[in-house]
This record gives C-alpha cells, structure tokens and sequence, in this order.
C-alpha cells in the first residue's frame, strides 16, 4: 500500500465497529471510509471486516491485520512524540470516562484547570458509573475505583478514597451515637445501591489490624452518593461516604464523622490507559492537574496530615503514567 492512511482507517473503523463513528473520529464521511476498507480489502485480496446494518465486527483475517496494524500506528506515534515532546504543549482532543461521584468532586475541577492552563487542548468527559472499553470506544483515558478492569491497560494510582460513616448533629442529638459497628443494628442506615449488580455496597471496618465488613440497608437506599449525603444531612440516618463526596458537608459542620475507631482503608482509584511507549503530554498534563485536585481536597479534609485524607501513596520521581 501507498501510505499509512489505509491502515489508520482500518484501524479507527475496526476500534468503533462503526463506518460512521471512524468518519467522525478521522473528519470523513462514511462514504470515504468505506471506500477506503473496499480499496484495502481488494489491494490485499482478503475480507477484513464482515458488515451488518447495525455493527461492524473483524473477520478472522481482519483480527490478526488489526493487531499488526495497531503496532505499526502506535510505533509511528512513539516515534512523532519522542520528536515533539520537548518543544510542544498539549492540543488535540482529549476524551476521558469517569464515575460520577469521584468525578463531579475531583476530575471535573482537575479538568476545568488542564483546559485553562492549556487551551490547544479541547476535553471530552464522560461521567457514568460503568466500565468503558478504551480500545473499542475511542477514549484517552479513564477513572476506574477499585479493581482494574482489563488486563492490557496501564494503571497509574491517583488517591486512596477512605469511607467514613456520618450522621448529622441533628440525628445524633435524637438518636444517639452509635460506638461500634455492632451498634448500626439499632440506627436507620443509609445504603449505597451498585447501578452494577443491584446489591447494597457493604460497609468496611477495621479494628486492631482486622479487617470487616457488614451489609446494611435502611428505609432509603440510593445510586447516587450526593442523594445520600443530602438525606444524611436532612436526618434521615446514617450514611457511609468516601471523604471526597462528604468534604464540604464536613467542612461544614452539616454531618459528623462517627466510628472513627473502625475506619477502613478504602478502594484506590486509578488513570487507566491503553499501553504506550511514550506517554502523550495530554496524559501527562491530565496527571499533573489530578495531582492538585487531590492535593487540595488533602488540605480541606485534614489540613495538618495531607495524605492521611485520602490514603495518597508516595508518588516516584518519574511516574510512568
């Protein structure tokens, strides 16, 4: 083949398992792009993706020429970045995915920041409470809590969220305070309802090196964290937050931190990305701006112990994002 042009249409079409979603990504029209895959296909002499009114998916032929193909282009962007770094700033397009709460607090002003201090750099955020697929959906990067979900990415620890139980001083005045985990027995609790499996999200406890946890539900349980600050704040009982969806509420005075004998270390959070060479100053820059969100909700949560908030990890001199 003449150029790298049909190998880059290829493997945008082959990434979107689209016609039409590739056109928008390469600023074509479909049209082109189909006639670019049939002049392919043909040069070649094999079919490399069986089409469907609704999707596009690879034939057997088309899965190992994608894979070559993704190297070649991945080597060639290497190659320009390693050229590039020194001298240019971060433009482009950038598309992140990320959990709505986690997101709302920390990424979005991370993200309001990056596009100041950068404006060649256009950002394109989704917030929703799934597991996106890099390759397939086109994203940069993503937010992922907990465990990392694929085995190809490359994962960079941003925080360590800590849950605390909190109460408003309002609830507790009528209620009382409950001392240990066992004491929830006798509280109304307000649970955490996965948008993933259905089920309540139990809560962690650790005591004297142990580590526990108690399923808990009350007569209101919600998808969404800020709906459950809001009712814990309101008095409707108990509810167990990360410390970054609660900051303000503490800071506040609106809710109180109680059981804090049995605070458990909580989930990491992770930038996840697709495996590179050389890690593109979009990235780069996406990672200096977390940093600083992270780094001053540490100061709003414990203004003396800034890593103790959120469970941060030491970062390395050179970080390999």
């Amino acid at each position: 083949m003449d150029n790298l042009n049909a190998i880059t249409v290829f493997v945008r079409v082959a990434e979107a398992r689209s016609f039409t979603a590739a056109a928008e990504r390469l600023g074509l029209t479909p049209s082109a792009v189909s006639k670019a895959i049939t002049r392919l296909e043909k040069e070649l002499g094999v079919r490399l993706l069986h089409r469907s009114t609704r999707l596009v998916n690879l034939t057997n032929d088309g899965v190992g020429f994608f894979e070559h193909c993704r190297e070649i282009l991945a080597s060639v962007e290497d190659a320009e970045r390693a050229v590039t770094l020194a001298k240019a700033s971060p433009h482009g397009r950038l598309r992140i995915q990320m959990p709505v709460g986690f997101g709302r607090r920390v990424v979005m002003p991370a993200l309001r920041q990056l596009s100041q201090r950068h404006p060649a750099l256009m950002v394109d955020a989704e917030l929703s409470d799934r597991v996106a697929d890099l390759a397939y959906e086109g994203f940069d990067a993503a937010i992922q809590i907990g465990q990392v979900g694929g085995d190809l990415l490359v994962a960079h620890e941003i925080c360590r969220l800590r849950f605390t139980a909190l109460a408003s001083p309002e609830y507790l005045a009528q209620h009382g305070e409950p001392r240990t985990p066992d004491d929830l027995d006798q509280h109304s609790c307000l649970a955490y309802v996965s948008p993933l499996t259905g089920g309540y999200r139990p809560w962690e406890f650790s005591r004297d090196g142990q580590t526990f946890s108690r399923r808990v539900s009350g007569r209101l349980n919600v998808n969404h964290a800020d709906s459950l600050v809001e009712a814990a704040i309101a008095g409707m009982g108990i509810v167990m937050i990360s410390n970054f969806i609660a900051a303000d509420a503490i800071k506040r005075g609106l809710l109180k931190p109680i059981l804090s004998d049995f605070v458990a270390p909580g989930p990491k959070v992770h930038l996840v990305h697709l495996p590179s060479r050389v890690v593109s100053l979009k990235l780069r820059a996406l990672m200096e701006s977390l940093d600083e969100a992270v780094a001053a909700f540490d100061q709003v949560l414990e203004p003396s112990g800034a890593t103790q908030a959120s469970g941060q990890a030491p970062r390395p001199e050179n970080p390999a994002v």
